[in-house]
């Protein structure tokens, strides 16, 4: 069995990174970590502080996306770890997206993206799904520190 997610209004919605749940991370506050990983393709440069401001996700997406603009030369070695570096600060600073994640038990959590066949499934399933991967790496993570104590 597994679960999907991919709107932010459905019951697994604050999986995506589109879901309205401000992070702390690196000294500043971001709407959503979408905001947050876009604007790591740009560290430097004015675009990043016009993707942190972004009024919506999706607009931070699109500035992200924007090719007008050069993204760092590291980008495709770090953007995993970036990735997995806000979705860590997501689960851990909102009690309840911790409580549903380890709720999930052993399921396999798949973006379910018709869109994105890396971060998601991709339109006929056979994507990556490494935003699923990460949830399930954090929910381990957050197993292994509970029974540690």
């Amino acid at each position: 069995m597994s679960i999907k997610f991919f709107k932010t209004k459905e019951t697994y919605g604050c999986f995506s990174n589109f879901s309205r749940h401000a992070i702390y991370l690196d000294e500043r506050q971001w709407a959503t970590t979408e905001h947050y990983y876009q604007a790591q393709k740009f560290i430097g440069a004015i675009h990043y502080d016009h993707i942190a401001k972004a009024e919506t996700p999706r607009i931070a997406a699109d500035l992200g996306r924007n090719t007008g603009f050069p993204i760092r030369a590291d980008w495709e070695q770090v953007k995993v770890e970036i990735m997995k570096k806000c979705v860590r600060a997501k689960v851990l600073q909102h009690p309840q997206i911790k409580k549903l994640l380890l709720e999930t038990g052993d399921e396999e959590l798949i973006e379910n993206s018709p869109y994105d066949s890396f971060w998601g499934c991709g339109k006929d399933g056979s994507g990556y799904n490494m935003l699923g991967k990460i949830l399930m790496e954090i929910r381990t993570e957050l197993r292994m520190s509970i029974t540690s104590l």
